[in-house]
């Protein structure tokens, strides 16, 4: 951003998502001086910084959402957003998916997003690192469980650089074994995760994304047209008790168990990755952890 006039001798302006201040157009100062702490213009920035937060996060929030429930999007509206900095950071360089007329997926012209133009398409690299269009009227953002060759898709955009704004092709997945006894063995392999206090794994829970009711970190997919409920134990009552966490369970909406072989994959993954979030935070046992 440029500089803008504040008080009666300072300019104010925003870096990195902090207001910032300089003294006759010299260098920006270390930090904000008493005498603009309540500046008009000072206020407004700071609005500004926070509606940028908020967009960001809306942003994000929305284009996982797509990737999660492997939504075909309209084409068009990627088009539209991408004039839009936020949006355009988060989009730029995902997996994307032509969807053909009758709901498939065309793997085969899949490329990261470089581009987009309303009424001309996705520009994308594709594949074989070569520039393409993609002008199906719709597009899916899969999730990596989804994409095959997941692997050589890794090892394709680690050669040429690519930082995705979202967390897609190195996002953390789970592939559901096919024997129902290795599939008992995963939903228990992240149980028994101790909290010296209850309050820490409700509030590593909330930092992550997952919703905490009755005493259980909670994870909805959308998949299939149906949601599937994963579900994580972790105690309630008095904040300040130990808890340990539970198995990992599956259910519908209205809390009917789901087999572990009926979990879709998208769900399986996203309700282990709950559960090893979870883990990951426990305390330590001085014998060796779990």
């Amino acid at each position: 951003m440029g500089w803008v006039p504040a008080g009666a001798d300072y300019e104010i302006s925003v870096d990195r998502g902090k207001v910032v201040a300089r003294k006759g157009g010299g260098r920006a100062l270390k930090s904000l001086p008493k005498a603009l702490k309540d500046d008009e213009a000072v206020l407004g920035l700071r609005q500004l910084v926070e509606w940028l937060r908020r967009h960001e996060a809306s942003c994000r929030g929305e284009v996982e959402r797509w990737m999660v429930r492997s939504l075909a999007v309209p084409a068009g509206v990627i088009a539209q957003v991408w004039a839009d900095e936020t949006w355009r950071a988060v989009l730029h360089d995902a997996v994307v998916v032509p969807v053909t007329a009758d709901g498939e997926w065309d793997v085969a012209a899949a490329g990261l997003l470089r581009d987009a133009e309303p009424g001309t398409g996705l520009g994308v690299v594709d594949l074989d690192g070569e520039s393409a269009r993609i002008t199906a009227a719709t597009v899916a953002l899969p999730h990596p469980v989804r994409l095959p060759d997941l692997d050589d898709l890794r090892e394709f955009a680690a050669d040429l650089g690519v930082e995705q704004g979202l967390l897609q092709l190195f996002r953390e997945i789970w592939r559901k074994p096919a024997a129902e006894a290795e599939q008992r063995a995963e939903l228990r392999r992240y149980s028994g995760a101790r909290y010296k206090e209850l309050r820490h794994v409700q509030s590593r829970a909330t930092a992550a994304g997952y919703r905490v009711q009755g005493g259980t970190a909670v994870c909805r997919v959308w998949e299939g047209g149906a949601t599937v409920v994963a579900s994580v134990w972790i105690g309630d009552g008095d904040p300040s008790y130990e808890t340990e966490t539970s198995d990992l369970s599956f259910a519908d909406p209205s809390g009917e168990p789901i087999a572990p072989g009926d979990v879709p994959p998208v769900a399986w993954s996203e309700g282990l990755r709950m559960a090893a979030t979870l883990h990951a935070g426990r305390v330590a046992d001085e014998e060796g952890d779990r």
